[in-house]
């Protein structure tokens, strides 16, 4: 198959960028999505052409570090899929694919489709981990854990950190992102010692960092290619609440 590719090209986050048009032909249907774009870099290469650049490592959906806005949406229009899962089927011969890093204030734009998103970490710093010396690991079944707390730390553990949440959402939100931080730790009694600071460092932090308010328009449930539920955020807000209230 052909696709004919209108890529984000900018040299670094003071420059202008522009849109650049790319054709590849004997496209094979069943390649992923960067496996096309290593095969448009061979071709600019040996043009003697600057290769696009774009985020990847493990290229099994877990790490979440391919993120890239695809004809309008995070990841593209499949559900519950990441970059690196898209497959070349799923577009039609000759389909123009619109390509653009995550736009959000708090990403800048390091090079073409690679963003900054060490924003996240220093939310994670502020007060993601339980740092309660609980000394030597215990038996699996010394604590017991309500199997609903079990489940709803196992989800929202899921989360990958991959931004398409705030690429999403109109106001550029992390809530999504640090409900499912928040919430997956709260969960088992470790987690509770210090949920009410957690809860008011990384909110803090997010804010800090520039990232928009939460406004429930649910484009980040919808795009979150773990189907991270926006019930989290509403206990997000009660944790914070509580937190507060404690004050």
């Amino acid at each position: 198959m052909k696709v004919k590719l209108k890529i984000w090209r900018q040299k670094d986050s003071r420059s202008k960028g522009k849109f650049e048009i790319y054709e590849l032909d004997n496209v094979a249907p069943d390649m992923s999505f960067l496996e096309m774009l290593d095969a448009l870099n061979q071709k600019l290469i040996k043009e003697g052409k600057s290769p696009v650049a774009f985020d990847h490592d493990c290229r099994e959906g877990i790490c979440g570090s391919c993120g890239i806005y695809i004809n309008g949406r995070p990841h593209g229009n499949d559900h519950r899929t990441t970059t690196c899962e898209l497959r070349l089927r799923r577009f039609k011969d000759g389909e123009t694919i619109t390509i653009e890093p995550w736009r959000a204030a708090a990403f800048p734009v390091v090079k073409d489709l690679v963003v900054d998103r060490s924003a996240f970490d220093k939310i994670i710093q502020a007060g993601g981990y339980i740092s309660v010396n609980a000394g030597a690991a215990q038996d699996a079944n010394a604590i017991p854990v309500p199997k609903h707390n079990a489940d709803v730390a196992f989800d929202t553990a899921s989360c990958i950190g991959c931004g398409a949440c705030v690429a999403a959402c109109k106001n550029a939100s992390a809530m999504l992102f640090v409900a499912a931080k928040i919430t997956h730790l709260a969960q088992f009694p470790q987690g509770r010692v210090e949920a009410p600071e957690r809860v008011k460092r990384m909110v803090a932090k997010m804010d800090e960092l520039g990232f928009g308010s939460c406004t429930n328009t649910r484009a980040c449930e919808a795009e979150c290619p773990k189907g991270i539920s926006i019930s989290t955020i509403a206990k997000l807000n009660r944790e914070f609440i509580s937190a507060k209230l404690k004050d």
